[in-house]
Protein backbone atom coordinates (compact mmCIF):
# COMPACT_ATOMS: atom_id res chain seq x y z
CA UNK A 1 0.00 0.00 0.00
CA UNK A 2 1.23 3.50 -0.78
CA UNK A 3 2.05 6.15 1.80
CA UNK A 4 -1.27 7.98 1.39
CA UNK A 5 -3.21 4.82 2.24
CA UNK A 6 -1.01 4.22 5.27
CA UNK A 7 -1.51 7.83 6.40
CA UNK A 8 -5.26 7.24 6.49
CA UNK A 9 -4.76 4.46 9.03
CA UNK A 10 -4.28 1.32 6.95
CA UNK A 11 -4.64 -1.49 7.92
CA UNK A 12 -6.92 -0.54 10.85
CA UNK A 13 -9.21 1.56 8.64
CA UNK A 14 -9.49 -0.91 5.73
CA UNK A 15 -13.10 -1.76 4.98
CA UNK A 16 -12.77 -3.40 1.57
CA UNK A 17 -9.91 -4.08 -0.83
CA UNK A 18 -10.15 -4.44 -4.60
CA UNK A 19 -7.47 -5.19 -7.19
CA UNK A 20 -6.73 -1.46 -7.79
CA UNK A 21 -8.53 0.34 -4.95
CA UNK A 22 -8.81 0.35 -1.17
CA UNK A 23 -11.88 1.62 0.67
CA UNK A 24 -10.92 3.02 4.05
CA UNK A 25 -12.85 4.55 6.90
CA UNK A 26 -11.94 8.22 7.07
CA UNK A 27 -10.40 8.65 10.56
CA UNK A 28 -11.97 12.10 10.77
CA UNK A 29 -15.71 11.63 10.21
CA UNK A 30 -17.41 14.67 8.72
CA UNK A 31 -20.63 12.69 8.31
CA UNK A 32 -21.34 9.17 9.44
CA UNK A 33 -19.77 6.76 6.96
CA UNK A 34 -17.13 9.16 5.60
CA UNK A 35 -14.63 7.14 3.58
CA UNK A 36 -11.38 7.41 1.66
CA UNK A 37 -11.33 5.69 -1.73
CA UNK A 38 -7.65 5.30 -2.60
CA UNK A 39 -5.85 3.91 -5.62
CA UNK A 40 -3.33 1.29 -4.54
CA UNK A 41 -0.80 2.37 -7.16
CA UNK A 42 2.03 4.85 -6.67
CA UNK A 43 0.70 7.32 -9.26
CA UNK A 44 0.02 10.90 -8.22
CA UNK A 45 -2.12 12.03 -11.17
CA UNK A 46 -5.61 10.69 -11.87
CA UNK A 47 -4.98 10.40 -15.60
CA UNK A 48 -1.96 8.16 -14.96
CA UNK A 49 -4.01 5.32 -13.47
CA UNK A 50 -4.04 2.14 -15.56
CA UNK A 51 -7.18 1.48 -17.64
CA UNK A 52 -8.12 -1.48 -15.41
CA UNK A 53 -8.26 0.85 -12.40
CA UNK A 54 -10.74 3.09 -14.22
CA UNK A 55 -12.84 0.08 -15.20
CA UNK A 56 -12.88 -1.20 -11.61
CA UNK A 57 -13.83 2.26 -10.33
CA UNK A 58 -17.38 1.72 -11.64
CA UNK A 59 -17.81 -1.38 -9.48
CA UNK A 60 -16.21 0.24 -6.42
CA UNK A 61 -18.31 3.41 -6.56
CA UNK A 62 -21.44 1.31 -7.10
CA UNK A 63 -20.58 -0.78 -4.05
CA UNK A 64 -19.93 2.36 -1.99
CA UNK A 65 -23.30 3.84 -2.99
CA UNK A 66 -25.08 0.59 -2.05
CA UNK A 67 -23.28 0.20 1.29
CA UNK A 68 -23.72 3.81 2.38
CA UNK A 69 -27.33 3.75 1.20
CA UNK A 70 -27.97 0.80 3.50
CA UNK A 71 -25.91 2.17 6.39
CA UNK A 72 -26.91 5.85 6.49
CA UNK A 73 -29.57 6.34 3.83
CA UNK A 74 -27.70 9.30 2.31
CA UNK A 75 -29.37 11.89 0.11
CA UNK A 76 -26.18 12.61 -1.87
CA UNK A 77 -22.64 11.32 -2.09
CA UNK A 78 -19.83 13.85 -2.41
CA UNK A 79 -16.49 12.69 -3.83
CA UNK A 80 -13.66 15.16 -3.28
CA UNK A 81 -10.30 14.58 -4.98
CA UNK A 82 -7.95 17.08 -3.39
CA UNK A 83 -4.46 15.45 -3.34
CA UNK A 84 -2.71 18.54 -2.03
CA UNK A 85 -1.19 17.11 1.16
CA UNK A 86 -1.47 13.40 0.36
CA UNK A 87 -0.22 13.01 -3.22
CA UNK A 88 -1.42 9.56 -4.32
CA UNK A 89 -4.74 9.31 -6.15
CA UNK A 90 -7.60 9.23 -3.66
CA UNK A 91 -11.07 10.59 -3.02
CA UNK A 92 -12.72 11.64 0.21
CA UNK A 93 -16.26 10.25 0.14
CA UNK A 94 -18.91 11.99 2.20
CA UNK A 95 -22.47 10.73 2.50
CA UNK A 96 -24.68 13.80 2.80
CA UNK A 97 -28.00 13.96 4.62
CA UNK A 98 -30.28 16.44 6.35
CA UNK A 99 -30.98 14.78 9.74
CA UNK A 100 -28.64 13.00 12.17
CA UNK A 101 -27.58 9.42 11.47
CA UNK A 102 -26.51 6.77 13.96
CA UNK A 103 -24.44 3.61 13.63
CA UNK A 104 -21.35 1.90 14.91
CA UNK A 105 -21.74 3.60 18.27
CA UNK A 106 -21.81 7.16 16.86
CA UNK A 107 -24.47 9.70 16.01
CA UNK A 108 -23.46 12.45 13.60
CA UNK A 109 -25.23 15.30 11.89
CA UNK A 110 -24.16 16.76 8.55
CA UNK A 111 -22.90 20.13 9.82
CA UNK A 112 -22.67 21.69 6.35
CA UNK A 113 -25.97 20.49 4.89
CA UNK A 114 -27.05 21.53 2.31
CA UNK A 115 -23.88 23.44 1.36
CA UNK A 116 -20.40 22.22 0.47
CA UNK A 117 -18.70 20.05 3.09
CA UNK A 118 -16.66 21.94 5.69
CA UNK A 119 -13.77 19.58 6.41
CA UNK A 120 -12.83 21.53 9.53
CA UNK A 121 -15.95 20.23 11.27
CA UNK A 122 -14.93 16.55 11.16
CA UNK A 123 -14.80 14.43 14.31
CA UNK A 124 -11.41 12.79 14.86
CA UNK A 125 -11.98 9.19 15.92
CA UNK A 126 -10.03 7.21 18.48
CA UNK A 127 -8.89 3.62 17.84
CA UNK A 128 -11.98 2.10 19.47
CA UNK A 129 -14.34 4.23 17.39
CA UNK A 130 -12.42 3.36 14.21
CA UNK A 131 -12.65 -0.37 14.94
CA UNK A 132 -16.38 -0.15 15.71
CA UNK A 133 -17.20 1.82 12.55
CA UNK A 134 -15.04 -0.39 10.30
CA UNK A 135 -16.81 -3.50 11.60
CA UNK A 136 -20.22 -1.83 11.30
CA UNK A 137 -19.66 -0.77 7.69
CA UNK A 138 -18.14 -4.11 6.68
CA UNK A 139 -21.44 -5.68 7.74
CA UNK A 140 -23.21 -3.77 4.95
CA UNK A 141 -20.73 -4.64 2.20
CA UNK A 142 -21.96 -6.55 -0.84
CA UNK A 143 -20.34 -9.88 -1.74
Amino acid sequence: MNETIRKFGYPATLIREYAHWAVLLRPAQLTLGSLVLAAKSEVTAFDELPPKAFAELKQVTGDIATVLGRAVSHTRLNYLMLMMVDPHVHFHVFPRYEAERSGGGLTLADPSWPGPPDLGKALKLDDEQIAALVEWLQGFWVG
